[in-house]
């Protein structure tokens, strides 16, 4: 049996709701309930009575649930000792800001999930500052990062984590502030902040609200989140963010029509085979492709 599709079935026999199975996989539930299905018909059954409640499983989804908590803590104790053996291992993971805590929704989670996984392995986590949207990665600093595109990914892979839409940083009392919802046109005459020059056009064009090609718009230079919230706060400075971070004291975000969502990715240097990288892509990112996330 597939130990993917088995830990996908005890998390929504567990959670009793695909919903909240989903949430605690760092999934969409698209997929999770593929996943339910594709193992259903492996084993030739119906493991879930389904209704608009939620799940619960049927009398052979009970025995599977049994027997799969067994072989899981069996498979989970094989490769604690495999690594045992071969050596604690480490692994450094870039992040900007809070990439790291809102990868999958709860970072929380996706830190307990890779330490149940890993106990053994000794985890660093180092944090960049704006102008570099790699993390370090580039650099050969970090082993994987937790980032968001775009930006430069020549010699990087990247799994998509999620969509996030983004919004308009304001003060609380700038007379846009109370909109429902934004346009770029609505911010031209405002100043932007804009990152270091040599920064990635990618990312830099990106963050500063424009397209490709067209010239930045003008406005203080930042390196970090907190000096964006102080352009914001003290000159009331125009910046992106997503949707989803709460806002500091005195600031709101008001959401943004006419940008692309923010993509929330895993990212590590193509080629790299190292199974404790392998292992955090997976916890981190098991479904490629997610929808934007509703805005």
């Amino acid at each position: 049996m597939d130990l993917r599709l088995l830990r996908y079935f005890v998390a929504v026999a567990e959670e009793r709701h695909f919903g909240r199975a989903a949430a605690r996989l760092h999934m969409t539930q698209p997929p999770l309930s593929h996943a339910v299905q594709q193992l259903e018909a492996d084993l030739g059954t119906t493991l879930l009575h389904r209704s608009a409640a939620g799940a619960t499983p049927t009398a052979a989804g009970a025995a599977l649930y049994d027997e799969a908590r067994s072989l899981l803590a069996q498979a989970d104790r094989a490769r604690a000792r495999v690594l045992a053996a071969a050596g604690a291992g480490s692994l450094t993971i870039g992040t900007l800001g809070d990439s790291v805590e809102h990868a999958g929704g709860a970072g929380t989670s996706l830190a307990a999930a890779f330490r149940r996984r890993h106990p053994e392995v000794d985890v660093r986590v180092l944090e960049a500052d704006l102008t570099d949207p790699t993390t370090g990665l580039s650099a050969g600093l970090v082993d994987v990062a937790v980032t968001r595109a775009p930006f430069d990914d020549t010699g990087i892979s990247t799994r998509l984590i999620r969509f996030e839409p983004v919004g308009v940083v304001l003060r609380a009392d700038d007379p846009l502030a109370g909109r429902e919802l934004l346009h770029l046109a609505d911010l031209d005459d405002r100043t932007w902040f804009r990152f270091p020059d040599g920064t990635d056009p990618l990312w830099q064009v990106y963050w500063n609200g424009n397209r490709p090609g067209g010239p930045l718009r003008e406005g203080p230079v930042v390196r970090t989140v907190h000096e964006c919230i102080r352009a914001v706060l003290w000159n009331g400075t125009v910046g992106l963010a997503p949707l989803g971070h709460r806002p500091a004291e005195g600031l709101t975000v008001v959401p943004l029509a006419d940008l692309p969502p923010s993509r929330l990715v895993v990212a590590w240097r193509t080629g790299d085979t190292d199974p404790l990288l392998r292992s955090f892509v997976a916890l981190a990112a098991p479904a490629a492709g997610r929808r934007p996330a509703a805005g």
